[in-house]
């Protein structure tokens, strides 16, 4: 089952796709937000393409587990998508998935600019990988 996972940002968004039997997470380009409505337009065609089953949306706690300004606005772009879409929408715990995006990408040799350009996708990489580990029989 091909998985779609989102890591939610107000300027990029950044996205993982799995292979088809949904066992591992590809980075996809993020999507750079421009208006709400070409954003929402780039992600659905997105998800036609690749045909996505279901998304996971990283949900962005506070390290003590409490919701924050950025939990609430990825919680309502959740919303937003669902009412878009009728595929089934998952929230993940996403604490720390951006530092070890980081450290993943600065171990595999990216210099800063390109690290920075692949930061969100590679979130949205660790986001899913958690999922599918968490969600395998």
């Amino acid at each position: 089952m091909r998985t779609l996972g989102i890591d939610f940002g107000l300027k990029r968004v950044g996205l993982a796709i799995t292979d088809p039997e949904g066992m591992m997470a590809f980075p996809r380009p993020a999507i750079i937000r421009t208006t709400k409505d070409k954003f929402f337009e780039e992600l659905l065609t997105l998800i036609q393409a690749e045909a996505v089953e279901q998304i996971v949306v990283g949900l962005p706690l506070a390290l003590d587990g409490s919701d924050t300004e950025t939990t609430r606005q990825a919680r309502n772009f959740a919303q937003r998508l669902a009412r878009r879409t009728p595929l089934p929408i998952e929230l993940m715990d996403e604490r720390l998935t951006s530092a070890e995006a980081e450290a993943r990408l600065k171990e595999a040799g990216l210099c800063g600019k390109k690290r920075k350009a692949r930061l969100d996708s590679q979130a949205a990489v660790i986001i899913l990988e958690t999922w599918l580990a968490t969600n395998r029989p």
